[in-house]
C-alpha cells in the first residue's frame, strides 16, 4: 500500500518554471522506481520522466529533454520534477508512479499512482 501525494501545479506564463513534489506515504520509498506522467482532457496519459531507485539512472520524454529534470530525496520519501522554460502544450494533469520494478517508461509497468496536479500554461 503506497499512497503517492502530488503538489506545487498552478498556472503559469509561457517560459516560466514550476517545481512538482510527490509525497510517498511508504517508508519503503527508495525501493520503488518513480516516474511522472501527465494527461490532457481526452487524451491518454503520457510518459514524462522516470528515475530509478537510487537516483542515478533518469530517463526524459523527447518533448521534455532539456527543460524538465526529475529528481528524489529518499531521505524525504519525495520525487520532484522541476519544469524549466514551460510551453502551453505542456498544459495537463501532473501524475506521479511508483514502479516495484526497474525504471520503467510504460503505463502498465507502474503499480501505484497519484491523484495527479494540474498544470496550466498560459502563452
Amino acid at each position: 500500500q503506497v499512497q503517492l501525494v502530488e503538489s506545487g501545479g498552478g498556472l503559469v506564463q509561457a517560459g516560466g518554471s514550476l517545481r512538482l513534489s510527490c509525497a510517498a506515504s511508504e517508508r519503503t520509498f527508495r525501493r520503488y522506481a518513480m516516474g511522472w506522467f501527465r494527461q490532457a482532457p481526452g487524451k491518454e496519459r503520457d510518459f514524462v520522466a522516470a528515475i530509478g531507485w537510487s537516483g542515478g539512472s533518469t530517463y526524459y520524454a523527447d518533448s521534455v529533454k532539456g527543460r524538465f529534470t526529475i529528481s528524489r530525496d529518499n531521505a524525504k520519501n519525495t520525487v520532484f520534477l522541476q519544469m524549466n522554460s514551460l510551453k502551453p502544450e505542456d498544459t495537463a494533469v501532473y501524475v506521479c508512479a511508483a514502479s516495484m520494478g526497474a525504471i520503467a517508461v510504460v503505463r502498465d509497468d507502474y503499480d501505484y499512482w497519484g491523484q495527479g496536479t494540474q498544470v496550466t500554461v498560459s502563452s
